[in-house]
């Protein structure tokens, strides 16, 4: 026997040793998230994937009841309303918000990559959503605000951003741009500092000028952070709650009953477990089915740098 085999038998227990080691102090380290993923999410998942399959209700124990639910929802024209007024708001606010983003993170990359620059486009996003919602429902007040006393000085009709039907909801989306636009900025800027500098020169050196580097150098490039960017801003989108809350309550006549107020009413306005469950769970089924096909169409798992 040599002494390089005898070497490799000695060392292998110490590399076992050090893998057993190395995994105990990983799972130290991820356990807190597990525990919260299970306690937080998993089983509050499940649980909700049960009741929507009882009549449950916030004092007693549900019975089973089979796909009553869903077929209670499906023929519900509230819920379709609340689906549409939704899908609305999520135009409005990714596509503005999108392209603000974009716009912003391209000016910083391009212009300055200052950190004071980025702190101050990201303080709206540290502002609780609550606040932001109540400072702007206050400076839109129809009577008192300040927006319509300035249109009042200036001699225009005073607005009912919040009380118009046709306007509620583009506010209410605008507001949120104005809040989020800084943090999805701030994403797509970190996805163009991955993008090579050589590439920028090369076209400058080709005579190539801003808006064509930007189509045949930024997007392309950019491609799989924006996907990724697109996935978490639309289904963030859909969770809109707390503006219509504190603003309109799902007024003026339902025109902002988006579908996660429809299924908090469900469930603590009329205490139908069940049903809120129900369509939550319809959401969730979606919003996967969405945010999938939104990674293949984009190829997000692909990159023209390599």
């Amino acid at each position: 026997m040599t002494s390089t085999t005898v070497g490799a038998r000695l060392a292998a227990p110490r590399k076992a040793g050090k893998h057993r080691s190395d995994l105990r102090v990983a799972l130290v380290f991820i356990a807190p998230a597990a525990i919260g993923f299970l306690a937080f999410y998993l089983v509050p998942a499940l649980r909700g994937i049960w009741f929507s399959f009882t009549d449950q209700n916030l004092v007693g124990s549900g019975e089973f009841i089979g796909t009553a639910n869903y077929r209670d929802m499906f023929g519900d024209p509230l819920f379709w309303n609340s689906l549409r007024v939704t899908l609305w708001y999520v135009v409005i606010n990714i596509g503005v918000q999108t392209v603000l983003a974009l716009g912003i993170a391209v000016l910083m990359h391009r212009l300055t990559r200052s950190a004071l620059v980025r702190g101050i486009i990201l303080l709206p996003y540290l502002v609780a959503n609550v606040v932001v919602a109540l400072v702007w429902f206050w400076m839109m007040d129809y009577s008192t605000g300040f927006i319509n006393v300035v249109l009042d000085w200036l001699g225009g009709d005073r607005v009912a951003f919040f009380g118009d039907e046709t306007l509620a909801i583009p506010t209410i989306a605008l507001i949120n741009v104005w809040r989020y636009v800084g943090y999805t900025a701030l994403l797509i800027f970190a996805g163009l500092q991955t993008i090579p500098a050589q590439l920028y020169e090369a076209g400058a050196l080709d005579g190539a000028s801003e808006p064509r580097m930007f189509w045949s150098i930024t997007m392309p490039l950019l491609r799989p952070v924006l996907a990724l960017v697109l996935v978490i801003t639309v289904v963030g989108s859909f969770q809109i709650f707390d503006t219509v809350a504190v603003t309109t309550e799902g007024g003026p006549i339902n025109s902002t009953r988006v579908i996660y107020y429809y299924i908090y009413q469900q469930a603590f306005e009329r205490f139908d477990l069940g049903y809120a469950s129900a369509m939550s769970v319809f959401l969730l089924v979606a919003l996967a089915v969405v945010a999938y096909l939104q990674l293949r169409i984009m190829r997000s798992n692909q990159s023209d740098l390599a």
